[in-house]
């Protein structure tokens, strides 16, 4: 079965208490644990990547790496976006691990201010994801982005002679009605990533105004991303009934024709949020040398090249090859909505709050 799109972008921010207790017991095992590093430290031994579930690697790339650094390389998966971050924070003086991907801009500033990470520049590092550095401790580096956009289904709207949406106040417009569904912020990172563009494009007074027009026009939200794409949009192979879904930028990529000259989808690049992921070391590791290989390479050119047919995200690395089709099918917006880093730390649980008010309640 094919990875879906864009990983588990879909990526559930909430964790059962169950879940919690099981990591919890892990990392305290973990402290007394030579395993995971430890004494073998300096000769190699086991690094362990703490990151979210949809993280991947070919296999002939990460064997290599191990063949050249003397490392193993284990990977404990927490959960998804948000739940990675609370995690950390809840075992950072015992971590789960050595070193972590996955913590996005949107929680970025939390991760820096709980203190669950350690800084460190990795070797190689391109000018590209310098640029894209939160704060100046040099705690997180970028490993690759994409943006969160609206993507339509094309036979549907050609079908039904009505034209396509381009920007999001075109979604609030009748024609419109009962045709969006969108991810839940409160329970998927994509879906706070779009939570935000709307904070971005109307402000932190206007966001909740446009809810409420999207909520009047019938949107509907879904608490995770596979079950928005694959099951309520009509666009995907669950043939479901709604032509517009919040998804990537990327996604069209991954519905090409038979031929491959065209997408049965496309997004729409003026809705979108850029995200981007990081991956850092953990204060407290028990192998932090082999943390500090294992990031040198997620930002080498092998990793990089390997990061869009993997994850279907864009390497931070933009001198990266990238697939054949993606500079047509899979393009970034040229002026995705944004919202400063320490914003979204400050405002991000109010604002999710401020949401749910509206659009659920």
């Amino acid at each position: 079965m094919q990875r879906t799109t864009t990983g588990t972008r879909r990526r559930t921010l909430a964790t059962g208490a169950a879940t919690t207790l099981a990591l919890l017991a892990l990392a305290a095992c973990s402290g007394g644990d030579d395993a995971a590093g430890g004494d073998d430290a300096s000769s190699g031994g086991t690094v362990t990547l703490v990151t979210h579930d949809s993280f991947a690697v070919s296999d002939e790339v990460l064997a290599a790496f191990e063949e050249e650094s003397g490392l193993t390389v284990e990977q404990v998966a927490p959960g998804d976006g948000g739940a990675l971050v609370n995690q950390l924070i809840l075992t950072k003086e015992s971590p789960l691990g050595d070193v972590v991907f996955g913590i996005d801009n949107t929680f970025a500033s939390r991760a820096i201010d709980e203190g669950v990470l350690d800084p460190y520049t990795p070797a190689g590092l391109s000018d590209s994801a310098a640029s894209y550095a939160v704060g100046d401790g040099g705690e997180l580096t970028a490993i690759d982005l994409g943006d969160v956009c609206v993507n339509v289904d094309h036979a549907w709207f050609d079908e039904a002679g009505v034209p396509e949406p381009v920007t999001l106040d075109d979604l609030t417009r009748p024609e419109y009605e009962d045709l969006l569904v969108v991810t839940n912020p409160a329970t998927s990172s994509p879906g706070l990533a779009f939570l935000l563009a709307t904070v971005g494009a109307f402000g932190e007074d206007g966001f909740e105004d446009y809810w409420a027009d999207l909520r009047a026009n019938g949107v509907k939200v879904v608490d995770g991303w596979s079950d928005a794409y694959y099951v309520d949009f009509s666009g995907s192979e669950g043939a479901g009934p709604r032509p517009l879904v919040l998804s990537y930028s990327t996604s069209p990529a991954f519905t090409l024709t038979e031929d491959g000259t065209a997408s049965t989808t496309g997004a729409l690049l003026d809705t979108c949020f850029r995200q981007v992921e990081y991956a850092g070391v953990l204060a407290n590791a028990k192998n932090p040398e082999g943390a500090q290989q294992l990031l040198d390479f997620l930002v080498s050119e092998p990793f990089q090249a390997d990061v869009p047919g993997q994850m279907y995200m864009y390497p931070a690395d933009d001198s990266v090859a990238l697939p054949d089709g993606w500079a047509e099918f899979a393009p970034l917006a040229d002026e995705p909505f944004e919202v400063a880093p320490e914003d979204v730390s400050a405002h991000r649980d109010e604002w999710i709050k401020a949401w749910t008010a509206t659009v659920v309640d």
